[in-house]
Formats: C-alpha cells, sequence, structure tokens
C-alpha cells in the first residue's frame, strides 16, 4: 500500500523508467497500487517495462464490492499479476483461491506471478513439504502449455522486509531453485521445469543484488521496500543486467 499518493508513486516511477528503459537485459515489471496503474501507464511507451497487479479476484463479473477482475486490470494496462503473496496469503489466499486466480489469469492471457514462501524452518523438512503443497495446489490443472505464463517467486517470510544481513546467502538460495524445479519436474517434465522463470524476494537490497543472484540460477528478484527507493531500485536492476 505504497507510495501514499499518486504524486509521490509519478515521482517514483519517473526516477525508475529511464534507466530501466535502457537495460538490454532486464525486463522490469511494476506492480503499484491498483489506483496508480492508468497514470503510470501514461508515462511510458516501450516494451522494456511491463505493469502489474498485486492481486485480483477471481471470478469475471458479479456483485463483489470492493474486488477487480482480470479483465478491469487489463483495460488500465496490467499484463501482469502477483498471485499468493504471503501478505494476501495471511489474509486467508488459501492454496484453492491462489489456483482459481492463477486459472482466471491465465484466460486473460496474463503472466502470473506464483509467491510461495515458508514463515519458517525446521530440521526435519517440513517446510519443504510445505513449499511443495503451495506449488502443486497452485498449479493444479494448469497444463504445459499454460506453464510458459507461469513465474515462480520463491520469498521466505522469515526474510522479508529485514535488512540485507537477514536475506538468504547464495547457497541457499540456489538450494531452494533446485527444489522448486525438483518439484516442477515431478508435476511436468524436466525440460519444462527448466524454462520456468524463478525469482527470489526477502530483503533483497543494492548492497547485496549481486551476491543473491550470481551462481543461484534464479532469474531476477522480487524487490519489497527497496523498490519504494528509485536509487536503491535502479542499481538492482543493474545488477541483474550485468549478470545476464
Amino acid at each position: 500500500m505504497n507510495p501514499s499518493t499518486l504524486a509521490e508513486a509519478k515521482k517514483l516511477f519517473i526516477g525508475v523508467k529511464k534507466r530501466a528503459g535502457r537495460l538490454k537485459g532486464v525486463e522490469t515489471v511494476i506492480c503499484p497500487p491498483d489506483v496508480y496503474l492508468t497514470e503510470l501507464r501514461k508515462f511510458y511507451i516501450g516494451q522494456k517495462i511491463n505493469f502489474g497487479a498485486q492481486d485480483v479476484f477471481w471470478k469475471t463479473e458479479g456483485s463483489y464490492t470492493g474486488q477487480i477482475n482480470a479483465e478491469q486490470l487489463t483495460s488500465v494496462g496490467a499484463s501482469y499479476c502477483l498471485v499468493g503473496h504471503s501478505e494476501r496469503r495471511a489474509f486467508g489466499d488459501t492454496n484453492e483461491i491462489v489456483n482459481k486466480k492463477i486459472h482466471e489469469l491465465i484466460k486473460k492471457k496474463f503472466t502470473v506471478v506464483l509467491c510461495i514462501g515458508e514463515d519458517e524452518r525446521d530440521t526435519h523438512g517440513r517446510y519443504l513439504r510445505f513449499l511443495r503443497e503451495e506449488l502443486a495446489q497452485g498449479l493444479k490443472d494448469v497444463s504445459k502449455s499454460d506453464l510458459k505464463k507461469i513465474v515462480i517467486a520463491y520469498e521466505p517470510i522469515w526474510a522479508i522486509g529485514k535488512s540485507a544481513g537477514d536475506s538468504m546467502k547464495s547457497e541457499e538460495i540456489h538450494e531452494m531453485v533446485i527444489f522448486v524445479r525438483k518439484v516442477l519436474t515431478e508435476l511436468y517434465d524436466e525440460k519444462l521445469a527448466r524454462s520456468v522463470r524463478v525469482l527470489y524476494g526477502g530483503s533483497v537490497e543494492k548492497d547485496n543484488a549481486h551476491d543473491l543472484i550470481s551462481g543461484t540460477e534464479i532469474s531476477g528478484f522480487l524487490v519489497g521496500h527497496a523498490s519504494l527507493d528509485a536509487d536503491n531500485f535502479n542499481t538492482i536492476l543493474e545488477t541483474v543486467d550485468s549478470s545476464t
């Protein structure tokens, strides 16, 4: 629910778009609060920056006061959408609800960013079973041909919104990318599993972006609080660009 005003959102976007638009190896997706989408979309014409929503309702139409559907999001310029973000799950989004949203978004030709992540780790591997369930249930009945419209964002809840020192270590991220691809291989096949983009989110800052992406096989980041500072975010973009 940031920035607080449209004026702040415009200033932040203008501070990002010039740098992001010049980077050849990076696709930047901006997911502002929905009320800002129309105005921010007016400030950019090009292919390097896409716009997305932070959530969607799974019904196409009806009496659902306060909800926004995929068609409405398309009409204001969104082509990406986050689904299953930890904060939405905390508000009650179950794996079943996440799956309904994914299917509705696929029908409307969106690229879906499916967020998964555990709230704590244990020594017995229960968190791995939890993540496997989020993937399997979230992708239930998603066909092989539709999997190409899915991006997986791994964001361990215990590492979100903290300082760079609280993020995962690069070797831990690499292990989780391997795990995600292993589950996707079980659900689909190895070739498809390797084609799916996997992002990392969790205390990503300009100071640790290079270490987090080096040798981890992630495709990029789902950036949280660092995206509210143009200089910080631009440095992260440049770090990803230089790693491609």
